[in-house]
């Protein structure tokens, strides 16, 4: 079976994209640059999803697709919202318009919990729409598809863009994590890896086909506490700063589940990273790097 990965040079996208090859998927990954991760059994396609001919061309043969792409990042929604329609709405649309025109078996997309929310934003307004085309495209034109609704995922790979990253870096280098919380939010962690087998799992169950699921940690997790985990790995000379008064009132508080467009119900693993273990993961990940750019430096 052939799968196509949309926006698979970044985070998510890179980390399922491994595991499709590891269960034995032919995996092209389509992308705006090259993919720094990319397996010797991998292919590359750099191309734009908001150019429909490049996006039917890589979907020649392809049995399954996974979508990526797109501003995945909150706060740059927030402030580009022409560039988010852009990507998350018509970049979608032109792969959907892909599929059907290849006959795909199946549309697999990445979305989040912020579509049960008020909050989130230019970034909820895009996913929710887009997964209202994905729904339309099916009851039209029969395009099969899964809409994966992604909790706070960490791991090796993030980039600034990612909460857990931006507040280890801060931690390892400076000796102190700024944060516009209370410290009461309420979060559920799950490790990239974890999300990403998960992500592939549901190709090999047809329960999964035309259905929302939901892809978080198994334990909530406040805030405060996650912080203070940090700073115990880290050492007790961290120093955590929370400011209320700036946190952003895009981001959900203790629950995304304030408005409900569709039901999705969760998907877990009796398998799994202990967070404590993850987040050694990317505190290794962010001092190589620290590594390679003084070599490079």
């Amino acid at each position: 079976m052939k799968v196509i990965v949309f926006g698979g040079s970044g985070f998510i996208g890179s980390h399922v994209a491994d595991a499709l090859s590891e269960e034995g998927y032919r995996v092209t990954i389509f992308d705006k640059y090259a993919s720094p991760y990319l397996r010797p059994d991998q292919e590359m396609v750099v191309g734009d999803i908001l150019d429909p001919d490049s996006v039917a061309q890589a979907l020649e043969g392809c049995d399954y697709v996974y979508n990526f792409a797109g501003i995945a990042d909150l706060d740059t929604a927030t402030t580009k919202p022409m560039d988010t329609v852009m990507h998350n709405i018509q970049g979608t649309v032109n792969i959907l318009e892909g599929c059907r025109v290849k006959n795909i078996r199946r549309f697999i997309y990445a979305s989040t919990v912020y579509v049960y929310s008020e909050r989130g934003g230019f970034y909820r307004c895009s996913k929710q729409a887009a997964e209202l085309y994905i729904e339309e495209y099916q009851r039209k034109y029969d395009i099969n598809y899964t809409v994966l609704r992604y909790g706070t995922v960490y791991g090796p790979r993030a980039t600034e863009s990612n909460s857990v990253y931006r507040y280890l870096k801060q931690g390892l280098t400076t000796g102190r994590i700024s944060c516009a919380a209370t410290g009461d939010e309420m979060r559920e962690y799950i490790y990239v890896r974890d999300a990403a087998r998960l992500s592939v799992e549901i190709l090999s169950d047809k329960k999964h086909i035309n259905n929302h699921i939901i892809i978080t940690g198994h334990h909530p997790m406040r805030f405060r506490d996650f912080l203070n985990m940090i700073k115990e790995i880290l050492g007790d000379n961290v120093v955590v700063e929370l400011n209320a008064a700036d946190s952003d009132s895009a981001h959900y508080k203790m629950t995304p589940y304030s408005f409900t467009p569709k039901i999705g119900y969760k998907l877990t693993s009796n398998c799994y990273l202990d967070m404590g273990q993850g987040l050694l993961e990317c505190i290794n990940g962010i001092n190589a790097d620290a590594r390679i750019q003084t070599d490079n430096g």
